[in-house]
């Protein structure tokens, strides 16, 4: 059983039980969180396609802790000009784990 959910603007296919790196949420480590914007849920092939979502279904999961993903390094340049401008940035995620789709 797996289900596509939005999750704070991005799509992911998610199945229980399984860890997940989302954009940084607003609650604590330890919380329970549930997501309802589900647009496709697959139990034993058979499928159940959402216009948008599929109503009556929401995702559970628990929210493991957030941390920072790699650096990305943002360096900008204009040839002959001495414009040069380096800038790092870290993105912020969320850890979660799927407990239960239904």
């Amino acid at each position: 059983m797996f289900a596509i959910v939005e999750i704070a603007g991005q799509q992911f296919k998610v199945e229980e039980g399984q860890e997940v790196f989302v954009h940084h949420l607003d609650a604590e480590e330890g919380d329970k969180v549930t997501f309802d914007n589900v647009l496709l849920v697959d139990q034993d092939g058979k499928t159940n396609i959402g216009s948008p979502a599929v109503s009556g279904v929401s995702i559970g999961a628990t929210v493991l802790g957030h941390q920072k993903g790699d650096k990305v390094i943002v360096f900008k340049k204009k040839r002959r000009k001495g414009y040069k401008v380096k800038n790092g940035h870290r993105q912020q995620f969320t850890r979660i784990i799927v407990d239960s789709i239904g």
